[in-house]
Parts: structure tokens; C-alpha cells; sequence
């Protein structure tokens, strides 16, 4: 007996060193994984995602022909005749003879509409002149100002049945703008829309005889002056009345897809376009990108939402948003089948909607919440299927998932104790250490190209170099904070050990690599599970994508890995997991992450909304920022699988090469900032200051493109003093760069041009009591006031000819941060230039009272002088003028008052 206990003990241990001998192999075994799986597995996933990208929004449908589209088909190669035209008359901004010439080119094509029209359909054209009107909106880029406009001149087009008797009281709203900007032919922005618009109402017009409701298309002019056209349509045309559904077409760019970017809020439109459109393209986070903020524009559709309270559609032509409101919106770089994909997408909706019975009628925009529609959630999928669900729904369902995974973790930490409480916790740390490093990482190198590049945006040519210089920065970030959570969960013991068998050390640490991976792994439910519940709490469309990017993956590591016994040793992660879980995310919202990043490059052309406000390398660090968030998301169930890597170094050298070798491409300019088809955005400016006692003349350069004008001024050589001491207030924007010429005398304006603000009575001493001024724009009819509500109670405009005062402002309200309200007036050629203000005296401590100017003038003229005639001729080819309604054209004058006394 005595003789079998070391025999049995011996045997014991043998065992046991079997056992770990076969743990150990075991474990070995699956660690052991090579890098090229890794790297095959990123290319693989890259490469879906392009694919995906390339399918969703570069996949145009073929242009017909008149004769292949018949009388009620769209014909893009129809539509593109009306683009050539209307681009032939170059640049067309509000007063200008070029829009003159294109507002008689587009009622000569109407008036063929109505001549080749159905038998049995009415069409009936409409020249429409607005009279004075101001816009005052609540929201967007234009909350907080008074936009004044006069002389607006529109086409207006209805299409209805002859023998249904009340279509005309019911109709759909098609609208587009005529007007551009000063600075380009605007082939994408808006003739692309209005062609668009000719060739719809031509087929809707052999259509229309089975109608029950009218289409009226809207060609107004006024929109780049502050949404005015649609406005004055709104507020004075007699069919405005009748319009129960509002659908605008726009450009902030050059062809592509034209998706719907805005909608609602009633969901009635996008559920019927979802059944009728034949390409549909429509995703909910540009709605809610938009709406933030984060986009600086406006459309028509903010005022057919916020002052006529309709519903409706907003599209957009996307593609080549660099070209945005400079000279390169041309035709030559329209997509063959745009035009087509948005006139096939359009017509049928038009035609089932036009039939219709049940219009929504939703002026419940006016009411209390309670009263507003269902709004709907919306996004397509590789540009062919569509879909769309009420809020109320996915509310529902947000909170039904967000319920059920917190259930299933608090299974977990209860059955896996004070250990699976700690991993939980690293867990969360590695993503947020994660997005930490990869988000620090990537604006890294945003801040070094400065430095090393004439420009700090040198991918803006090439949008496809800002993959090299910011994702390997980011994916190595992301790696790196994912990386120092994996060293402290790994050295958590993992106390596996239920049987109380013994286990090497060398075993132990493989069990806690194995825990480790499988946390990193699940962080990614935690941190999409997060952001799926502050998105239903802020009520916000896109949530849908973390709830794609929680449920698959969560899905395929149920299926495949999870177990509710904590018995069982950790298994390495399955490559079958993260294809099965990546598959659906990556098919559904890849495509938009990389369209959004590269819109995002895009709008770097006109970024510095206020030159000088802001330094140069906030641009990339933003872009930066938007990158390396895409990438923490969306790589962490990826990054999971690469710390159990044999190739880690060999990962970490590759990317540290890919972000060397771009910094060294654009170190060198081999690829530049700017081309002539990518211009960047700037503005000569001749500038008349009347503000002191002598009269002071300058050219004034600046832009809207992130740094410096160093080199520009080289090659123009006409003794530029560029610098943040050289500044010049012009209400709306503060010039950084500001470029003086010197011996320059104030040549190129007649006398009667220089603006008059003349005090005509002055009751200034008591509060509330008025000071009448008299205004003089010089003979321009487009302008911006400043006035300083720091110092007014109230005021009123009075325009002159017209006998009603015109209240445009009340107390306190201001359109900055500064105290400052802003007046912006653009008109037609009979525009009134001779207005009234009446200002009320807000009571002030003499403590209070402002050294400043109570208001500032700046008139604007679309005209050259010889001086800015002589810098544009020597500008580099790869620079343009870049307009907007706040920008001044070439030639602009300077007022101010004080009444302080």
C-alpha cells in the first residue's frame, strides 16, 4: 500500500503535466495567428467597402434620348440642351443682364410646354414680380438676420387637368433657382436643377389629364441672396395658397447622384417616393448633419418648412462639392446619366403623388409638438432599395434592443462576479482610449502640414491622399489605445480554474490573452449600445446605423462564440465571427461613411467662412477628427483580432511607413494643393472706405480657403502687405489676410456710387425716443447693415416709394455673438436704392455706452475697376473668385454712423 502512494502521486503529476502539456498546445495552436490573415482581412474589408461606395453613388443609369425616353419619358440629353444654354450666359446673380437673358430662355421654354401640352391638361405661365418682403428665418446659417429683398422677378408654370375641378386647389410644388453667384456660369448650381425641371414639366405635361391634383414649377431667382425667391413666393403669389407638398432641387456640386438630404417632416413624401422612385438615393444623416449645423447652407425647402409649414423633399447633386460656387461649376464636369437619375426618380413620384387623394395637409408645424406628424427614418441601400419607417418605430425598437442587451449584461457580470465587473470596466476604457489615440494620432498630423506644405489642405486636389495621410494615423491610434486596455485585462487574472486543476503559467497567460480579445471584442457592443441610446434619447434619424453596427456583430458572436458556463477556457475569436458580423454594417452604411468623408473634403474650399477667424490647420484637424472617429467605430471588432497577431510589429511598420511616405508626397508637391478644375476659393475686392474723414481706396484679397496668401501675392507682384495687422470690418466677415496695394488712387466708381447715412431729425436723449435716418445705397441694389442692438431698444425700415414701414427687427435680437444685427438687402434692377430707418434709444450707464459705430454700411458692386482688373489677370490659374450672399462682389463702399452722444 505505502509502495502506491508515490506511484499515484507520481501518476498525479504526470498527469497534470500532461494535461498542461495539452492545454498549452491547445491554446498554442490557435494564438498563433499569422499577420497576413490580418492584413488580408483589412484589404478585404477595404476593398468591400469601395466596392460598396462605388456602387451606391457613382452608379449612374445610361442617358436617353428624346426618342428613346418618348413623350412622357425623361431625356437627360433634352435636359442637358437647357444646361448649355443657360451656362452660356455666364455668371447670372440678381440684377445682372445675364439673368435677364436666362429668365427669357426659360419662359420661351415654358411657353413650348404649354403649345405641346395633352389635349386635356391646362398650363398656365405666370411672369411673377414680388414686391419688398423680408425673410427672417429661426434657424440655419441665415438665424438672426432681417433678408430684405425688392424685384424679384420669377417663372411660375401649373399643370392641371381640364376636367377635375378642384386640382386647382391642390398642388405639388416643384421648385428650383435661376440666379448663381457672381463668380460662376452655375452649371451644377442651379442649371443642372432647373433643366431638370423643363424636362419634367414637358413629360408631366402628357401626363396630367389623369391628374387630381396641379404641379406648379417654381423658377424663382433671389435664392443665393438669402432663400428670397421662395419666400416672396410664399408670402405673395395667389397659387402659394394651394400647395400642399414642397419638392427643391439644388447643387452643391457637379452632377453625381442627386439624393434626398432633407425631408418631411410629415413622412407622407419619402414613404411614397420609396414606392415609386426608380434609382432611390435618400439618407437621413445628411438630414441630421444639416440640421446641426455642421453643413453652412440653406436651401429653398427651410422656408417652405419653417414659413409655409409644408412637407416635402430636398435633393442635391453631391458630387465635386469643391467646385461649389466657383468658376469650375461648369459644364464640361456633369456626370453622363445625373440628370438622368434625377428625372427618373422625380417623375414617377410626381405622377403617383399628382393622383393622389390624400395630399397631407400638414400646417401642423404651427402647433404644439403633440401636433406634429410622425417624422420617418430613412436611408437606401446600395442606391436601389429603400427604407423608410416612422420614428415612433424605431423608437420602439431602439429601446427594445437597448432593454434586452442590458438584461444580457447584467446576466453576465452576475453569473462572471467581481472579475467579469473589472473586464467590463477595461473593456469600456479601451474604447475610449481607443477613439482618444486614434482621434490625437490623426490631428497630429494635421498640425504639421503647415509646415511642411504651401498649403495646410495639399490633399484638396486629390481627396484620395487624405486616406494616406490621416487613416494610418488613425488606425494605428485606435490600435494603440485598444492595445494598452489589452495589457491590463490580460495581466487580470483569470481564475478559470473550477476543478481546482493546476495549470503553468505559460497556460495562464494564453487563457488571459484569450479573455482579453474576446473583451476587446465585446467593447464594441458597449460602445455602439451607447451611442444607440443617446441617439433614441436626442431623437435622432442615424441612430439606426449604431444599431446595425450592435446587432449583427452581437449576433454572429452569440452564434459562434459566446457561453454561459464559466467553466469552459476562452477560445480564440473566429474569423467566421467577424465576417458574419462585419457583412450586413459594411454593406449598409460604408458606402455613406466614405461619400461623407469625402464631402467633408470637398467643403475644405470654402471652410473659413470668416477669413481669419480661425487657424489654418483647423480644417484637417477636423477632417482628421471625422476619420478617425469613422475608423474607432467601425475597426474596433477588427483591431480585436490583431493583438493575438504574430505580426504585430510587422502591422505597426506598415502603417507608420504609409503615414511617412504621404507626409513626404506632400512635403515635396509631386501632387498640388490646387489645380484649375479644384480651385481654391478667393476674393479681389476693390474697397472704398468713407468711414473717416478721408476717403481710402485698397484692394482687398482674401479667401475662404484655410492659409496663408503668401504665394499668391509673389505671383500677382503688385506690392501686397499680407498680415493680421491689415484687417478691414465688413460686417459679416473680418478679412485676415487683407492685401493692400500701395499708390493706388480711387479710380473705377462714380460719385453717385459712395453710400449716405444722414441723420434726419434727432430725438436721441430719451430712451424710446426715435432718430430718423436717411439712407442712400449708392445705386446698389445689393447691401448689408449692421446695427449695434447694444444700443437700440427697436427699429424700422422704411423702403422708399412705398408708404408701409417694413419692421424687420424687434429688441434684443442680434445675428452674432458681438451685438450686432445684420441687414442684408439684394433686389432686381428697379430695386429701390433710398431707404428710412427709424432707430429706438435702448436706455445705456454711461459705463455701458459702446466706442464703436452704431451703424455700418457696405454696398456691393458687380463691377470691375482697373485695379482689380489688373490682379485678376495676373491670378494663378489654380485660384478663383468664390461667391456667396454675404461676400462682397469686386467692388464694395464703406459707411458708418455715430449717434453716441
Amino acid at each position: 500500500m505505502r509502495k502506491r502512494h508515490p506511484k499515484s502521486s507520481e501518476a498525479s503529476s504526470r498527469s497534470e503535466e500532461i494535461d498542461n502539456d495539452v492545454v498549452d498546445k491547445e491554446v498554442k495552436t490557435y494564438v498563433i495567428r499569422s499577420g497576413k490573415v490580418w492584413i488580408s482581412l483589412l484589404i478585404l474589408i477595404s476593398y468591400s467597402s469601395w466596392a460598396v461606395y462605388n456602387y451606391q453613388h457613382t452608379n449612374l443609369p445610361r442617358p436617353l434620348t428624346a426618342q428613346q425616353a418618348g413623350k412622357r419619358g425623361f431625356s437627360e440629353i433634352e435636359a442637358m440642351k437647357h444646361v448649355s444654354a443657360l451656362t452660356q450666359f455666364g455668371p447670372r446673380p440678381v440684377a445682372s443682364d445675364a439673368l435677364v437673358l436666362a429668365l427669357q430662355y426659360v419662359l420661351e421654354a415654358v411657353e413650348r410646354v404649354k403649345e405641346t401640352a395633352h389635349r386635356e391638361v391646362d398650363v398656365n405661365v405666370d411672369v411673377f414680380e414680388s414686391k419688398s418682403g423680408v425673410n427672417s428665418l429661426i434657424g440655419g446659417v441665415f438665424k438672426g438676420k432681417s433678408l430684405v429683398y425688392s424685384d424679384m422677378t420669377h417663372i411660375v408654370l401649373r399643370i392641371l387637368p381640364k376636367y377635375e375641378q378642384d386640382a386647382g386647389d391642390n398642388a405639388i410644388l416643384v421648385s428650383s433657382h435661376i440666379d448663381t453667384v457672381f463668380s460662376t456660369g452655375g452649371a451644377g448650381d442651379c442649371s443642372s436643377c432647373v433643366a431638370v425641371m423643363l424636362e419634367l414639366a414637358r413629360a408631366v405635361s402628357q401626363w396630367a389629364h389623369g391628374f387630381k391634383n396641379s404641379i406648379i414649377f417654381l423658377f424663382n431667382t433671389g435664392e443665393e441672396e438669402g432663400l428670397n425667391g421662395a419666400h416672396s413666393f410664399i408670402t405673395q403669389h395667389p397659387w402659394s395658397s394651394s400647395v400642399r407638398l414642397a419638392i427643391d432641387l439644388e447643387a452643391m456640386g457637379t452632377g453625381g447622384k442627386s439624393g434626398i438630404f432633407q425631408a418631411g417632416p410629415n413622412p407622407w413624401a419619402i414613404e411614397n417616393f420609396a414606392l415609386s422612385a426608380k434609382y432611390p438615393s435618400a439618407q437621413i444623416i445628411a438630414q441630421d448633419l444639416f440640421s446641426s449645423g455642421v453643413i453652412k447652407s440653406a436651401t429653398d425647402f427651410q422656408v417652405y418648412t419653417e414659413v409655409a409649414g409644408l412637407s416635402g423633399l430636398d435633393f442635391a447633386f453631391a458630387d465635386n462639392t469643391a467646385v461649389y460656387h466657383t468658376k469650375n461649376d461648369k459644364l464640361e464636369l456633369i456626370k453622363p446619366g445625373s440628370l438622368q437619375h434625377l428625372g427618373e426618380n422625380v417623375l414617377p413620384f410626381l405622377l403617383r403623388v399628382a393622383s393622389s387623394s390624400d395630399l397631407p395637409t400638414d400646417q401642423a408645424l404651427q402647433g404644439d409638438d403633440k401636433s406634429k406628424p410622425d417624422s420617418a427614418v430613412y436611408f437606401d441601400i446600395l442606391g436601389k432599395y429603400m427604407i423608410v419607417y416612422r420614428q415612433s418605430f424605431g423608437t420602439m425598437l431602439y429601446v427594445s434592443v437597448i432593454m434586452q442587451s442590458i438584461l444580457i449584461w447584467v446576466m453576465s457580470l452576475i453569473m462572471g462576479g467581481y472579475p467579469a465587473v473589472v473586464s467590463l470596466i477595461l473593456a469600456c476604457l479601451s474604447f475610449i482610449l481607443s477613439w482618444i489615440f486614434s482621434v490625437a494620432f490623426s490631428v497630429a498630423v494635421a498640425f504639421v502640414l503647415p509646415w511642411i506644405s504651401s498649403s495646410p489642405v495639399p490633399y484638396a486636389s486629390n481627396p484620395w491622399m487624405a486616406v494616406g495621410l490621416f487613416v494610418p494615423p488613425a488606425i494605428l491610434g485606435s490600435l494603440s489605445g485598444q492595445h494598452v486596455a489589452f495589457i491590463f485585462l490580460r495581466k487580470r487574472s483569470p481564475k478559470r480554474n473550477a476543478n481546482d486543476t493546476q495549470v503553468s503559467p505559460r497556460v495562464i497567460d494564453h487563457l488571459a490573452k484569450l479573455e482579453a480579445e474576446r473583451w476587446l471584442f465585446k467593447s464594441g457592443f458597449i460602445q455602439w449600445l451607447l451611442l444607440l441610446a443617446l441617439g433614441t434619447y436626442y431623437k435622432l434619424g442615424s441612430t439606426y446605423i449604431a444599431l446595425l453596427w450592435l446587432v449583427p456583430p452581437a449576433f454572429a458572436y452569440g452564434l459562434l462564440e459566446a457561453t454561459l458556463t464559466p467553466i469552459r477556457s476562452p477560445k480564440p475569436l473566429k474569423l467566421a465571427t467577424i465576417l458574419i458580423g462585419l457583412a450586413i454594417p459594411t454593406l449598409v452604411s460604408s458606402g455613406n461613411f466614405i461619400r461623407l468623408s469625402g464631402t467633408m473634403i470637398g467643403m475644405l474650399i470654402r471652410f473659413d467662412r470668416n477669413p481669419g477667424g480661425t487657424p489654418e490647420w483647423l480644417g484637417s484637424a477636423l477632417v482628421a477628427v471625422i476619420i478617425a472617429t469613422f475608423i474607432s467605430l467601425t475597426m474596433v471588432y477588427l483591431l480585436a483580432y490583431i493583438h493575438l497577431s504574430a505580426a504585430k510589429t510587422f502591422i505597426v511598420t506598415v502603417l507608420c511607413v504609409s503615414t511617412v511616405l504621404s507626409l513626404s508626397i506632400v512635403s515635396s508637391g509631386v501632387l498640388p494643393a490646387f489645380t484649375e478644375d479644384t480651385a481654391r476659393a478667393l476674393n479681389v475686392v476693390h474697397v472704398v472706405d468713407t468711414s473717416g474723414q478721408d476717403q481710402v481706396s485698397f484692394i482687398l484679397l482674401f479667401s475662404n480657403t484655410p492659409g496663408n496668401l503668401n504665394m499668391e501675392a509673389e505671383q500677382i507682384k503688385e506690392g501686397f502687405r499680407c498680415g493680421r495687422e491689415n484687417k478691414i470690418d465688413f460686417v459679416s466677415f473680418e478679412a485676415k489676410y487683407s492685401c493692400v496695394t500701395e499708390n493706388d488712387a480711387g479710380l473705377g466708381w462714380d460719385k453717385q456710387d459712395v453710400p449716405v447715412l444722414r441723420v434726419i431729425n434727432d430725438n436721441w436723449e430719451n430712451e424710446g425716443r426715435a432718430t430718423t435716418v436717411s439712407m442712400n445705397a449708392g445705386g446698389s441694389t445689393r447691401w448689408t447693415l449692421g446695427l449695434d442692438m447694444e444700443q437700440l431698444q427697436d427699429f424700422t425700415l422704411q423702403v422708399s416709394g412705398e408708404n408701409e414701414e417694413l419692421m424687420i427687427a424687434q429688441g434684443e435680437k442680434t445675428s452674432d455673438g458681438e451685438g450686432w444685427h445684420q441687414i442684408q438687402f439684394a433686389g432686381g434692377k428697379k430695386a429701390p436704392t433710398s431707404f428710412v430707418l427709424k432707430l429706438y434709444k435702448k436706455k445705456l450707464d454711461s459705463d455701458e455706452k459702446k466706442q464703436r459705430p452704431l451703424l455700418k454700411l457696405r454696398t456691393d458692386f458687380d463691377r470691375l475697376t482697373p485695379q482689380v482688373q489688373r490682379v485678376l489677370d495676373k491670378l494663378p490659374p489654380f485660384c478663383s473668385l468664390f461667391g456667396k450672399s454675404t461676400n462682397p462682389f469686386t467692388l464694395a463702399f464703406l459707411a458708418s454712423l455715430s449717434l453716441a452722444k
